[in-house]
């Protein structure tokens, strides 16, 4: 699934290609992919159709394409999903799901191979019906996320570190491969509990969260398999994991076979003599 750099990079990449067009016709293919107003497809056309996009943002993992009337679109590319502009006469592939065509001849395409991403047109107002949109935790890249602020957000925690930077509650915008890589290099295991971190601990994972997370985005993002961005083109981030999906290669700084253990459910990987 896209994480915060992933997504970032998309829209980077959309912004100079779609802002100030206008949406002037939507074609949707898989129903189910409209997420918000539910089961009322001819309300989302109807409401979309016309509308001027001012610009587009970011809120943790969620696509934000704030319109001139009283409306954002809101997306989530979840699993394989990818958001790419392209000229009307290309071809469409199969998974190209929900179409947004624009007044200078281009289109905006949501493929999706497993149909997973979701789409929200929401009131401004209430960002609410657009999924988990309105209870994410802060941004982890804001400027007004301080180091004593990101310290505070450990008051009554005791879950397992993986498992607590992975909470969009928590925090907002990361997922499993950039939670491997900033643990492995605080030097934190990922079964640690919150309430075991010592303040140097803490602060230690702050800086390493916002350090990767803005190299992940220098990078374009990590690409395994599905992750593009919105010309079509990989992230280069996955040459630069020490841990993800390393499992029984040997640590780049003390030369042990990196782990596998699932946290959470979820495939952790890291390194036993770094990470205490």
């Amino acid at each position: 699934m896209p994480e915060l750099p992933e997504v970032e990079t998309v829209i980077k990449g959309l912004r100079p290609l779609v802002t100030d067009k206008v949406v002037t016709g939507v074609e949707i293919r898989e129903k189910n992919m409209i997420a918000y107003p539910k089961n009322d497809i001819e309300t989302f056309k109807n409401s979309l159709i016309g509308s001027k996009i001012e610009a587009i943002n970011r809120r943790g993992k969620y696509i934000i394409i704030e319109l001139d009337t009283d409306k954002n679109m809101v997306i989530h590319l979840r699993m394989t999903g990818k958001l790419l502009v392209k000229e009307v006469k290309e071809f469409r592939d199969k998974h190209t799901h929900v179409i947004f065509s624009l007044n200078d001849g281009q289109e905006i395409r949501f493929n999706n191979i497993r149909k997973f991403g979701r789409v929200y047109l929401i009131d401004k107002k209430h960002p609410e019906q657009a999924g988990g949109l309105a209870e994410l935790g802060p941004e982890p890249l804001s400027d007004n996320l301080t180091v004593e602020d990101f310290k505070k957000l450990f008051d009554n925690r005791r879950a397992l570190m993986k498992s607590l930077l992975l909470n969009q509650h928590f925090i907002a915008g990361i997922g499993n491969i950039y939670a491997d890589e900033i643990l492995f290099r605080a030097g934190v295991k990922p079964d640690r509990t919150a309430d075991t971190l010592s303040e140097a601990e803490k602060e230690e994972i702050y800086h390493q969260m916002r350090e990767i997370l803005k190299k992940g985005i220098i990078y374009g993002g990590t690409s395994f398999s599905d992750y593009v961005n919105a010309f079509g083109e990989k992230g280069s981030f996955q040459e630069e994991l020490r841990v993800h999906q390393r499992q029984g290669e040997k640590c780049y700084t003390c030369g042990k076979e990196i782990e596998k253990i699932k946290v959470s459910g979820r495939s952790t990987y890291f390194c036993p003599q770094c990470q205490k």
